[in-house]
């Protein structure tokens, strides 16, 4: 079964998703990133969310994980929860 590892940062508008992305991609970490902006409980530990497997998050972010490239900062992804930023770290086929 295919399994990922993934971060994120979770914040409430695509403006602010938008901001934090040109950041990332202008140099800064993406950890303190999430630390300092992520409303998920996941930014104390960077945005990290584990190892999961298809199905164990939304929709939509299933699709992006299980077919981005790898340390490839994706977004904004939409979802019920806000904006994401995600970033796949590691994925087993």
């Amino acid at each position: 079964m295919a399994k990922a590892t993934a971060r994120h940062i979770l914040v409430a508008t695509e403006a602010k998703c938008n901001e934090l992305k040109a950041q990332i991609e202008g140099g800064a970490d993406f950890a303190e990133i999430a630390k300092a902006n992520s409303t998920c409980p996941s930014s104390r530990d960077g945005g990290n969310l584990g190892s999961f497997g298809p199905g164990q998050m939304v929709k939509e972010f299933d699709t992006v994980v299980f077919s981005a490239p790898i340390n490839v900062v994706q977004g904004p992804v939409k979802t019920q929860f806000g904006y994401h930023l995600l970033e796949v770290t590691s994925r087993q086929d």
